[in-house]
């Protein structure tokens, strides 16, 4: 159980790495296509905060990515070395994944977006936008993941298992 969320903590620390690259130092408005509609079209375009951000923001968007499937590669790792079921994997994955989801919903949506200075510090023009009256605006999309997960678990489960 202790790998298992460590290797949830795994996936958040790179979903939030990924967050930031692409807010922080990539800064384009593809990254934003999540966000409510009013913040996307706020945001305006912004030059490179300073030489090679764009590159290092790539190249941290790469790491985060590596990072949260090496997690998944590891939990399934983990399990096979130590002989897990099919439900064993099954439950793994639903942590890990539920975990991250429950991540981007109360870290990233109740305190990123209506909380904090976060986005508003990178993007100003967005500041009057954001608020607790955003919490939710995406419930579908939180709602839709968190039903496909379980099949995603399903599924991964039934691959670890044939090793």
């Amino acid at each position: 159980m202790l790998t298992t969320i460590l290797l949830t903590l795994m996936m958040m620390a790179g979903l939030f790495l990924l967050l930031y690259a692409g807010v922080a130092l990539i800064q384009n408005p593809r990254f934003f296509s999540s966000a409510p509609k009013e913040v996307c079209a706020a945001v305006q375009p912004k030059p490179e905060r300073f030489k090679g951000a764009h590159f290092l923001g790539w190249l941290l968007a790469i790491l985060a990515l590596l990072l949260m499937g090496g997690a998944l590669f590891l939990g399934a790792w983990n399990g096979i070395r130590n002989g897990f079921g099919f439900w064993q994997f099954f439950f793994r994955f639903l942590i890990m994944l539920w975990g991250l989801e429950a991540y981007d919903i109360l870290f990233f949506d109740y305190y990123l977006l209506c909380r904090s200075r976060f986005f508003p510090h990178y993007y100003p023009e967005v500041e009057q936008l954001l608020g607790p009256h955003l919490f939710g605006y995406n419930w579908k999309s939180h709602l839709f993941a968190g039903l496909v997960i379980p099949a995603a678990c399903l599924l991964l489960a039934r691959i670890c298992t044939l090793f």
